[in-house]
This record gives C-alpha cells, sequence and structure tokens, in this order.
C-alpha cells in the first residue's frame, strides 16, 4: 500500500510539473501561489466563453485543473515576490551552498531556516504544522527548541542545532503554500486598505511584514506605524519615505543587506505602476 501511495505521489508531482511546465513556469511541483494566480484567468476565462455560449458551467465537460483562488489576502507582484526570495536565499544554488542548514541573520532575528523561515516568530505548533512531514521528526522536534528564541540567545543555539537539513524542494513548498500566505494575512491585519495599492506596493509591504514581523509597538516599530495612516491614505511617496527611515535601526557595515532590502522596497512603492498584465500578479 505505501509503495502505490508513493507512485501515486509521484504522478501526480509529474503532472503538475508538466502543467507548470505548459504555463511556462517553473516546474517545481508545488501547487503554490504562482502557480494558482497563472491558472486562475484560464478558468475565468473558460467560464466565461461558456456563458457567452448560453450554457450552464455545470452542464459543461470541465478541464482538470486546481480550482481557482478564492481565499487569499493580497494580490502582489511577482517581481515583488522575487524579490523577497532573493533577499531571502538569493538562488537554489546559493541555498545548498549556504541555507540548506539552520542560520542566525542577524539583529533581532531568530534561528532562521529554508526561504527566510524565522524560528524566533513562530509558536511551536506552527512550526510543527509548518515542517512535520517535510524533514525528519528529530529534526522537528530539535528545531523547536528555539522556537520564540530571539537575538542573541538564537544565535548562541545554532551550533546545537546544525545536524538540521532542509531541502530546497521542501523549503520552497513550505514558502508558498504555508508562511507566505500567512504573512500576507498578517500584512493585510497591520495595514487595512492595502488592497488598495498597486501590486507592487503591496508586495512590498509583504516583504517588510515578512522579513520585520506584523508588531507595531515600540520606538524600532514607529515606522512601520506610521506607514497604516499612509496606506489609508494611499501616499506612495510617504510609505517610501518610511521604509527607507528604518535603516536607522541597523549598522549598514553590519547589516548592508537590509539597507538593500530596505531601498528596494521603497523603490517599489515608489514607482509602482496602476495596472498590471494577469501574469504579472499573484493572489496570496
Amino acid at each position: 500500500m505505501a509503495d502505490n501511495k508513493k507512485n501515486t505521489n509521484t504522478q501526480t508531482i509529474d503532472r503538475i510539473k508538466l502543467l507548470q511546465k505548459k504555463l511556462g513556469l517553473d516546474d517545481d511541483g508545488v501547487i503554490g501561489s504562482i502557480t494558482l494566480s497563472r491558472l486562475e484567468p484560464i478558468v475565468d476565462e473558460y467560464l466565461a466563453a461558456v456563458k457567452k455560449a448560453g450554457e450552464k458551467p455545470d452542464k459543461v465537460e470541465t478541464p482538470t485543473a486546481p480550482p481557482a483562488v478564492t481565499h487569499f489576502s493580497m494580490i502582489v507582484s511577482k517581481r515583488a515576490l522575487d524579490k523577497i526570495i532573493e533577499y531571502e536565499v538569493s538562488s537554489e544554488e546559493i541555498y545548498n551552498k549556504k541555507y540548506q542548514k539552520p542560520i542566525y541573520p542577524g539583529g533581532d532575528s531568530g534561528v532562521t531556516i529554508g526561504i527566510g523561515y524565522d524560528v524566533g516568530f513562530n509558536t511551536k505548533t506552527q512550526i510543527d504544522a509548518d515542517w512535520r512531514g517535510k524533514i525528519s521528526d528529530v529534526d522537528l522536534d530539535l528545531l523547536k527548541t528555539a522556537a520564540g528564541v530571539k537575538g542573541e540567545n538564537a544565535k548562541n543555539m545554532i551550533a546545537g542545532l546544525k545536524s538540521i537539513t532542509v531541502p530546497f524542494a521542501e523549503a520552497r513548498e513550505v514558502f508558498y503554500v504555508s508562511t507566505l500566505p500567512r504573512y500576507a494575512k498578517d500584512t493585510r491585519g497591520a495595514y487595512p486598505g492595502i488592497e488598495n495599492l498597486p501590486a507592487d506596493a503591496q508586495g512590498a509591504l509583504l516583504s517588510l511584514v515578512y522579513n520585520r514581523g506584523a508588531s507595531l509597538t515600540g520606538d524600532r516599530r514607529k515606522e512601520m506605524k506610521a506607514i497604516v495612516g499612509l496606506v489609508a491614505a494611499k501616499d506612495l511617496n510617504g510609505i517610501a519615505a518610511q521604509i527607507t527611515a528604518m535603516k536607522r535601526l541597523w549598522d549598514k557595515n553590519k547589516l548592508p543587506g537590509l539597507h538593500a532590502r530596505r531601498d528596494d522596497e521603497a523603490k517599489l512603492v515608489k514607482n509602482a505602476r496602476p495596472t498590471y498584465p494577469p501574469e504579472e500578479l499573484i493572489k496570496v
């Protein structure tokens, strides 16, 4: 029975990869936000054709495809989403060299695995839900000891976690299916009205929250809190200025990557286009 199940899973993944190739996407075999966002307009086009022909969809043979995205928090640009991955792990090649093992990125971060998955900002229950079956049970139990631990305390734990290995395929799956939608929900919760901003701007704020969390309390979060009113006012220049102002928090010589990331996020917001072709939009 186990072998049959394994074969079935392999066949399903192969079919997903074939579908992704036909759509011009990376064939990673994961039904995530990008694949679903590309499929949705195809389904919409089909339903529009059915309606125009005067037929009822339930009487027509529908194409075999995953359902369209119906529950989402934001619509971001593919460019913004690519930036998140770039800043978290650069590429699969770099990931395999540098990020398969837990790391400590510095600052207020916690132990981080996968594509920017900060264990310090997650509970043991959430870590278990996200990673159960993706890494060994032994590694998972060890990883959960770092739940909620941040800063220097997280840095001191790294040496004891180096036995943990997270393959890139599993990291991508958790990123697209579990963590990205959750951070999108947190971002929309922190910034009411964000859905009214251009997709580049939504994606930039998603990147910000993915990197820093959604808390708006305290002096270190005063720029993030100031963005709340700017989002409601759809003040793109104001949002960009606050993102840039956050660089005061980090020494550029020690954390140049954070300075570059804030600059890129600010540029995405400031230069956001009012409209985008459907293939550039991703629902998360």
